[in-house]
């Protein structure tokens, strides 16, 4: 296999490494303060940098303003920018945004990508997507209990959702809910854009992470949909379609967040380094001194590279042979990276003692926002299943050795 990167994707990763140092690194601390809410204006200020700089949109075509880079390009890209909680949002290639781009670009009418896509890639508006629920587990969307029911030329909703991220300020959901509850499992649901100002969606809540119930892109919401209607043109796709949808949105939504994921623990493990260089426990005698603490700095390392292998080899599979060559992968590197993650993020706050529970350095923010990360998409244990379903089935086709 050729590991080389080719010199355009080089040149493109300096250049997002440069912004980050130059732009976002020196003010991250002050804006993260400040909360999204209060640092909108220099957030918007930044992102017409990144535009200006010719690096917006990274993972979209350049047909539509963006990059055009392949799966496996952006991967890289995207881990430059996970180095930041803001280093995505500035690019706009954040999730759910990213996702909800790229299947209005495949899936959406005319009439809707002039409404709800275009100002997304503008980045005039954000949106959010609408599908787990309270009372239904995450794990089996077949289970879901939302219902859009068909009236003449509207569509009326009910139901309730939850950890809809970023739907405070959002312009429009994406949400899916059941519209066939008779059909088979993966046939009864679509997915539907419903305006935030429309009668009957209602924001109850943003839901308190660890303590912080954030505001605007950092927070999840809880949604109620009381008689929601909208009309059957926001038909997303075809009727009943919803899970081959919302399956467009994973494979590449996986590759954007184990990446960013790593983007993470190359930033958890440069802090961890160099706090345990710089910390002295006695004279002449540094943190990085202990035994302990060099055998996290080497397994960190070791885990983070063969990660991100797994990682760009999935990407090139998916980029090669589509999604559907790559479900074992993808389910592989989802619960892998998520524990690297963990691993490295762990190892870096006890590093730094008592400061590592703080907001003086960035790890206690990667920390809150970041442990979902073995739950959503799938939590951990049902991609180990999967894997180990598909491993055991193929050893039951060989027959005994």
């Amino acid at each position: 296999m050729d590991f080389s990167i080719p010199a355009t994707t080089t040149e493109l990763l300096r250049r997002v490494r440069r912004f980050l140092d130059e732009h976002l690194f020196p003010v991250e601390a002050e804006l993260l303060a400040l909360g999204f809410p209060a640092a909108l204006p220099r957030l918007a200020a930044l992102r017409a940098e990144v535009r200006a700089a010719g690096l917006w949109l990274p993972q979209m075509p350049a047909t539509l303003g963006g990059l055009g880079l392949s799966l496996q390009e952006h991967g890289l890209v995207s881990e430059q920018l996970g180095q930041s909680p803001l280093g995505h949002y500035l690019f706009n290639c954040q999730a759910p945004d990213a996702g909800n781009m790229e299947i209005l670009h495949k899936f959406g009418t005319p009439a809707q990508q002039q409404r709800f896509l275009a100002p997304l890639l503008a980045g005039e508006i954000r949106s959010c997507f609408s599908m787990t629920e309270p009372d239904s587990p995450g794990s089996n969307p077949t289970q879901l209990a939302c219902q859009a029911v068909r009236d003449g030329d509207d569509y009326v909703i009910n139901g309730r959702k939850w950890f809809t991220s970023g739907a405070d300020g959002s312009a429009f959901a994406i949400v899916m809910a059941i519209t066939a509850p008779e059909a088979e499992p993966h046939r009864r649901a679509s997915m539907l854009l419903v305006p935030t100002d429309t009668p009957g969606f209602r924001v109850v809540r943003n839901i308190p992470i660890f303590g912080h119930a954030g505001a605007d892109y950092d927070s999840h919401a809880e949604i109620a949909y009381e008689d929601c209607r909208v009309p059957a043109a926001n038909l997303l796709g075809p009727a009943h379609a919803g899970f081959a949808i919302a399956q467009e949105r994973l494979g590449p939504g996986r590759i954007h967040h184990c990446m960013r994921w790593l983007g993470i623990c190359e930033r958890a493990l440069a802090l961890l380094c160099r706090r345990a260089v710089a910390r002295q426990l006695g004279p002449g005698e540094a943190l990085a001194d202990k035994q302990i603490v060099q055998v996290w700095a080497a397994e960190s390392r070791a885990h983070i590279d063969a990660a991100r292998l797994m990682v760009l080899r999935t990407a090139w599979l998916i980029d090669q042979q589509g999604f559907a060559a790559a479900r074992e992968e993808v389910s592989l590197i989802k619960f892998h990276v998520a524990a690297v993650l963990a691993e490295v993020l762990e190892r870096a706050i006890q590093v730094h003692g008592a400061l590592g529970l703080t907001d003086d350095t960035v790890l206690a923010w990667f920390y809150t926002r970041e442990r979902g990360a073995r739950i959503y998409d799938g939590p951990d244990e049902v991609h180990k299943m999967v894997v180990a379903r598909r491993i055991f089935h193929r050893y039951s086709k060989a027959g005994a050795p």
